[in-house]
């Protein structure tokens, strides 16, 4: 998911099916944004999902690893990779806010399932130990990991320089360490409204003078307050934001808004599943491509460079392309992992 410097995820629509949707024949081009304000999810181009299911706080629920079943770590063919405590505990704890299909979320037996769960179900095989998801709010996940209250935070978080380097992308002051990234996909931002009444909307200049919801500390926040700023006198953007993507399109399905704003696998999969594909519908084109990653805290590199490799390696055997295909979101897979690629 894109976010903003502090925060770090988003999310989709409850109640919905564990069966990944049909693949839509979308294609979009993207955009690079100009402003400095980088936070969470960038755009991909083509993905196939729609629908959203969101979370609503940061609770404190451990999901054992997305049901991660994993060999034993003595026997993994990357385990001697890990740091040696990671490895003795068999357990990597992810910090995710799991609202966010199909990127995480909680099927409707309260599972955690999705694109991110499934990668490091295939991870955890090549280490050997379970990844277990800890479900908090976005904007709060690099304050846990900081706190050692996670070993990562895999959360459909855009790689940017500023949560890299631990500045805050709106104030451009220090506000932490930052993080290394271990890149794993590349998605970008879409608008949505209402179906039948797009207001007008194809690009983000057409917000002027219109009420856009979002979920807080999101690229598409960022990207709100960035295009209001140009908006003729008298016609700024009127900019909502939510503790998550569930609630922002609760507002927006009831009339409350006139756009909606997120990741466009979120947003896509929003527009095919919230009422049965009548709700909302995509408009103008995807923004802001750039590479979803794992966050590490800086300093420990032996765990990123295991990351890396374990990622590697699910590339290499087909897993990953699998699991891309399962979702409907392909035309977001890298050829490798990387290490800090944001921008």
């Amino acid at each position: 998911m894109t976010h903003g410097d502090t925060a770090q995820a988003v999310a989709g629509p409850k109640g919905i099916s564990t069966h990944p949707p049909e693949e839509p024949t979308m294609t979009a081009s993207t955009t690079r944004r100009s402003t400095a304000a980088q936070s969470r999810l960038a755009a991909v181009g083509a993905i196939a999902v729609a629908g959203a299911l969101l979370l609503t706080g940061c609770g404190d629920q451990t999901d054992k690893g997305s049901d991660s079943g994993t060999a034993e770590t003595s026997s993994a063919p990357l385990a001697d990779k890990l740091p040696a405590d990671i490895r003795k505990a068999g357990v990597i704890k992810v910090g995710s806010d799991i609202a966010y299909a199909p990127v995480e979320f909680k099927d409707d037996s309260g599972k955690t399932v999705g694109i991110d769960p499934d990668l490091a179900d295939a991870m955890g095989k090549q280490l050997g130990v379970t990844f277990e998801f800890e479900n908090g709010t976005f904007d709060t996940l690099l304050g846990g990991l900081r706190s050692d209250r996670y070993d990562i935070a895999m959360s459909a978080m855009t790689d940017t320089k500023d949560r890299q380097e631990g500045v805050d992308s709106e104030t451009g002051k220090k506000v932490g360490e930052g993080v290394d990234f271990v890149d794993y996909f590349t998605a970008g931002v879409s608008i949505y409204t209402k179906k039948g009444d797009d207001q007008g909307i194809k690009t983000w200049a057409d917000l002027c003078g219109k009420k856009l919801v979002v979920q807080r500390g999101t690229v598409s926040h960022d990207l709100a307050k960035a295009e209001a700023e140009k908006c003729p006198a008298g016609e700024t953007i009127t900019i909502e934001a939510f503790d998550n993507d569930q609630q922002a399109q609760t507002r927006l399905r009831a009339g409350g808004a006139d756009a909606g704003s997120s990741d466009f696998p979120v947003a896509a999969y929003a527009v095919k599943t919230s009422g049965g594909g009548k709700d909302f519908q995509l408009v103008g084109e995807q923004v802001d491509a750039a590479p979803y990653g794992i966050a590490v805290a800086k300093g420990n590199t032996q765990l990123r460079d295991a990351l890396k490799a374990a990622l590697d390696a699910v590339i290499a055997n087909g897993e990953y392309q699998k699991i891309l295909d399962k979702w409907g979101v392909a035309e977001g897979a890298v050829e490798e992992a990387t290490i800090n690629g944001g921008k």
